[in-house]
């Protein structure tokens, strides 16, 4: 078992990493920490962690990595790039991309790693930068079973719900499922919120109703106020979300099916990021609905 006392590499500091890797060291493990912009892992540094400039140096000495970036791409340079990972990594290390990835990248990683005596298990996460913070994160893991057993008690510091769903790539797929059913249900929470305005009632009385019912949804009572407050700061990225929404449809796509949902979702979102908003929270659709009311309405980073 990794536990409290191993040395853990951690690959991506960012809105959600820097809080991860937090949890980790209050656990008691001893990071090395590299994100491609040094000074958002300066704080995890000042308690403790240790800096590495490149993403193979995280994994000299460590029993396990963990890898948490922004796109498919970033995920194979810090694994399979020269010097990377998977070449850096002593045999026996378990290698953990929370990256919400391809299934086929997965795949790939893995093979690489198992010629190299590693172990690859691909674990995206759902819950944002709330789950983040508070340490519950949904963990949805693919990969060998014994290689998920020694790590489980250690991704259960990040958050409860950690299921192994299959073998390499399942993780990833399991992560497409939660993006499609995200992707529709912020669509109803955007449209509930914007026809009660349109009936003349008060959308946070609304709320106070209809979040306790069987609308209720993670997304109605954690994005529906912070819409109505104009907050629209990014736990997750809107560019994000529709690289993800993507890489769903393209795996459906691939099995012959239709999701029209997803695909009304992944336009909307492309106008908003078009619009000047891929650097805000995906709960800025909302904008989108106000701007087709207003043409005027101004949606850019600075809104």
């Amino acid at each position: 078992m990794i536990g409290p006392g191993s040395v853990v590499g951690f690959v991506g500091t960012g809105v959600m990493g820097s809080a991860m890797a937090g949890h980790l060291l209050d656990a008691g493990y001893k990071l090395r920490v590299h994100n491609r912009t040094a000074s958002k892992a300066a704080s995890l540094v000042e308690r403790g962690a240790v800096w590495c400039a490149t993403p193979g140096d995280t994994v000299v000495g460590a029993q396990a990595v963990i890898t948490i970036v922004g796109y498919p791409a970033d995920v194979e340079e810090a694994y399979l790039g020269d010097g990377g990972i998977v070449a850096s990594a002593a045999s026996g290390t378990i290698l953990i991309d929370m990256t919400t990835s391809t299934p086929s990248l997965a795949m790939r990683i893995a093979r690489e790693a198992m010629g190299h005596g590693l172990a690859a298990l691909d674990a995206p996460v759902s819950g944002g930068d709330v789950g983040a913070r508070n340490a519950r994160l949904t963990i949805m893991v693919g990969g060998d079973a014994d290689a998920f057993a020694a790590v489980e008690p250690m991704l259960r510091i990040l958050g409860p719900n950690v299921v192994l769903q299959g073998g390499v790539g399942a993780g990833q797929h399991t992560k497409m499922a939660n993006q499609i059913a995200i992707a529709d249900n912020i669509i109803g929470v955007c449209e509930s919120l914007v026809y009660a305005e349109a009936a003349g009632l008060d959308p946070r009385l609304v709320l106070k109703s209809i979040e306790a019912g069987s609308a209720g949804s993670w997304q109605l009572t954690n994005y529906a106020p912070r819409m109505l407050e104009g907050d629209f700061a990014p736990g997750f990225y809107v560019k994000h979300f529709i690289k993800d929404m993507k890489i769903a449809k393209a795996e459906a796509e691939l099995r012959g099916t239709i999701l029209p949902g997803l695909s009304l979702a992944l336009e909307m979102f492309e106008e908003l990021a078009a619009r000047g908003g891929g650097d805000r929270g995906i709960h800025a659709l909302y904008l989108i609905y106000k701007g087709r009311a207003v043409p005027s309405y101004y949606i850019g980073p600075d809104a």
